[in-house]
């Protein structure tokens, strides 16, 4: 007898596995399938309890054990809409909510945050009143610079803030002259200083400005006998610690 050596035999072909035999998940059962089906269509907005139950028609017991199913299985999350917090949203994990649900940068975890607001203002308002006039670009870079805050803040934000303070008559926008108190901002440009009319009646700590009580403010000027810089009233303002 013949002995063949293994490098002589025949060479057999290999079945090859499918490449997405092990990354392919399982299909979901039908009503799992119709439930994720009708959460992802409406990707960022997001869809109530409710109304899942009406578009698949499917019994509300059968919907609750496919929505804690699919939740398992990393494939929806429940996320809080800020205009009515106590009933239930879903969404696919690959969608973020949009600002109409979550409320915006404002808002964290559903509830607004009002310490981050109020720290803004209050830096803001700093701000502006230690600069007499100033523009949006230069509170921006000095909130930036000065890291006052803990958590970044965009331009967009901070324009927000201020706008919130212009309708609360704690500050004034103007557009610049290009002379007087507004010499070192460029002609036309807008920009912002502290509310020299009444201050309404939520301005808080602003109603204490001298300013806006001052009966002599219309004889005020930056290098004049009576002048900001020289007003004990004005300075010891500026050093409350807000």
């Amino acid at each position: 007898m013949q002995l063949v050596s293994k490098s002589q035999l025949p060479m057999l072909p290999q079945k090859r596995p499918h490449p997405d035999s092990k990354s392919k998940p399982p299909p979901l059962p039908e009503a799992e399938q119709k439930i994720y089906t009708s959460i992802k269509s409406k990707q960022s907005m997001g869809i109530w309890t409710a109304d899942i139950k009406r578009e698949t028609g499917l019994p509300n017991t059968v919907v609750t054990k496919a929505l804690k199913s699919l939740q398992n299985k990393n494939l929806i999350k429940d996320v809080v809409n800020v205009h009515n917090r106590a009933k239930k949203m879903f969404m696919a994990v690959e969608f973020e909510p949009s600002r109409e649900i979550s409320g915006g940068s404002w808002y964290t975890d559903g509830k607004l945050d009002t310490e981050l607001i109020n720290a803004l203002k209050r830096v803001c308002l700093r701000y502006i009143a230690e600069h007499k006039v100033t523009t949006m670009e230069e509170i921006s870079r000095s909130i930036e610079a000065s890291r006052v805050l803990n958590v970044p803040c965009s331009m967009q934000q901070l324009l927000e803030i201020v706008r919130t303070l212009v309708l609360d008559k704690e500050i004034e926008e103007f557009r610049s002259k290009g002379a007087g108190e507004f010499a070192r901002v460029p002609s036309g440009k807008t920009c912002y200083r502290i509310s020299r009319g009444k201050v309404g009646t939520e301005a808080g700590y602003l109603a204490s400005v001298p300013c806006g009580v001052c009966p002599r403010i219309s004889e005020c000027t930056p290098d004049g006998v009576i002048s900001p810089k020289t007003c004990v009233y004005y300075n010891k303002w500026l050093n409350l610690d807000f």
